[in-house]
C-alpha cells in the first residue's frame, strides 16, 4: 500500500474506545505514511504503568505531555506521526490540533468507531489469549462512560477498523494531508 511521499510532516490522531481497533489502524497508517508511532500505552508502559489496571489524571498528564514532547519534536524534524490514544475527552483533541497548529503540519483526525459488540468480543479474546493488557471492568466503564466521540464541528475521518475499511482509509488520509 506504500505511496508516494506526502508533502510535509503531519500528525494523524487516533480517537476511538478501547478494543476498537485504533492501535491496528495506527499501525497501518504508520506504514503506508512512513510515520513514527507514538503510543500512550508504550509511554504508561515505559513508566511502570498500565492505563487498564486504572491511572490517575495526574499520571495521565504526565504521559501526555511526554507524548507532546515526542510528538513535537518529530514534527519539527518533518516526521510525520501517528498518535495512538483514545483522545477522550474533546479538550486533548484541541490540545493536539493546537500542537500541529503551532509546528505548521498537518492535522488529521482518524475516529474508529466498532461496535459494541466488536469491542466487547475483542476484550474477551484478548483476557483469553493476551495481545496487550488487560483492561479492568470497572476500569472499562468508567472509560465507556467518559468518552468523548468527535463532535459534528470536528473534521475527522471515521472506520470501524475493519479491513475493508483500511484502504479506503489510507486513500482519505493521503488526501487530506495533500489538501492541508
Amino acid at each position: 500500500m506504500n505511496s508516494p511521499a506526502l508533502p510535509r510532516a503531519t500528525l494523524v490522531l487516533m480517537c476511538g474506545r478501547s478494543f476498537s481497533g485504533k492501535s491496528t489502524v495506527a499501525v497501518q497508517l504508520a506504514l503506508d505514511l512512513d510515520a513514527e508511532i507514538v503510543s500512550l500505552d508504550s509511554i504508561n508502559e515505559e513508566r511502570g504503568l498500565f492505563g487498564g489496571q486504572g491511572i490517575s489524571v495526574e499520571e495521565w498528564i504526565r504521559t501526555n505531555d511526554e507524548a507532546a514532547r515526542r510528538v513535537s519534536r518529530l514534527v519539527r524534524n518533518g516526521r510525520h506521526v501517528v498518535l495512538d490514544d483514545t483522545s477522550s475527552p474533546r479538550f486533548l483533541r484541541d490540545n493536539w490540533r493546537a500542537l500541529a497548529a503551532d509546528a505548521t503540519v498537518a492535522f488529521v483526525l482518524v475516529y474508529v468507531d466498532a461496535p459494541d459488540q466488536v469491542r466487547r468480543e475483542r476484550l474477551l479474546k484478548n483476557r483469553q489469549q493476551p495481545k496487550r493488557d488487560d483492561v479492568l471492568d470497572e476500569v472499562m466503564i468508567g472509560h465507556l462512560e467518559t468518552f468523548q466521540p468527535p463532535e459534528p464541528d470536528e473534521e475527522y475521518l471515521a472506520t470501524s477498523s475493519s479491513a475493508e475499511e483500511m484502504c479506503s482509509l489510507v486513500a482519505a488520509v493521503r488526501r487530506v494531508i495533500s489538501d492541508a
